[in-house]
């Protein structure tokens, strides 16, 4: 018991690390219907702004990279001028996982924890990023997630296989938090493996590293479709 007690304190007092951000904004928005969600509006201004604007005034957040499609690399440039943070806007990979290296390789040595950010999360608060970063301070990867409110099936050719305990299942959000070298070794890893790893934590699970679950935020939604657009605005209106 005392050795838990001096280990609780010891994390607590853990000096934190230079934090870098990297917020990926380079999909293909192929179930959006036509609209372009880095760029859609959303409380009268672009939505990419308001994930940016999210780590801009986060006080565990020291440095910012945007990884987004060629053509809105100038606009997303422009738009994010006022943003001290920001020191660079660059060109996405093939894939997510491409992406999140190109965004890596943009950040200098001297980070040594790295934020990455969902750019169609707009309503990530700093409260959530707060405790993320100080998790992975300390165990080295972490994740936002809440508890699943839906029972879930395991089903194959349309036939339920399992029902899996409800209690055990998060939805895991972003900004997901690694130790740079870590994350970094991890993509690597999943790429030389051809590997189809669904999240920056797939990549780092697979290399038997426990990643710390935190408390999320329901608010904190993905805006994959156009309806999730129409929530997103309802839930910003409630926030403000």
């Amino acid at each position: 018991m005392q050795i838990n007690k001096l280990t609780n304190t010891l994390r607590k007092i853990l000096p934190l690390k230079y934090c870098g951000a990297v917020i990926v904004a380079a999909g293909s928005a192929s179930r959006m219907q036509g609209i372009d969600k880095v760029m859609a509006e959303l409380g009268g201004e672009p939505m990419i702004l308001r994930t940016v604007r999210a780590f801009q005034n986060s006080d565990v957040i020291r440095q910012i990279v945007v990884v987004t499609r060629p053509d809105l690399i100038p606009k997303i440039t422009e738009l994010c001028a006022g943003f001290s943070k920001v020191t660079a806007v660059v060109e996405g990979g093939a894939d997510r996982p491409a992406s999140v290296q190109n965004g890596l390789k943009a950040l200098p040595a001297k980070v040594r924890l790295v934020a990455i950010q969902d750019g169609a999360r707009p309503l990530i608060t700093g409260e959530v990023i707060d405790r993320t970063v100080r998790a992975a301070n300390t165990y080295g990867a972490a994740a936002p997630g809440i508890g699943v409110k839906d029972t879930i099936k395991v089903v194959k050719g349309g036939l339920v296989q399992a029902t899996p305990d409800r209690s055990v299942l998060y939805a895991i959000q972003t900004p997901q938090v690694f130790d740079i070298d870590l994350l970094y070794g991890a993509l690597k890893k999943a790429e030389e493996d051809n590997a189809n790893i669904t999240d920056d934590c797939s990549a780092v699970e697979r290399l038997g590293m426990s990643v710390k679950i935190v408390e999320g935020d329901e608010r904190n939604i993905k805006i994959t479709t156009p309806a999730d657009l129409k929530i997103a605005a309802c839930l910003l209106e409630e926030m403000q």
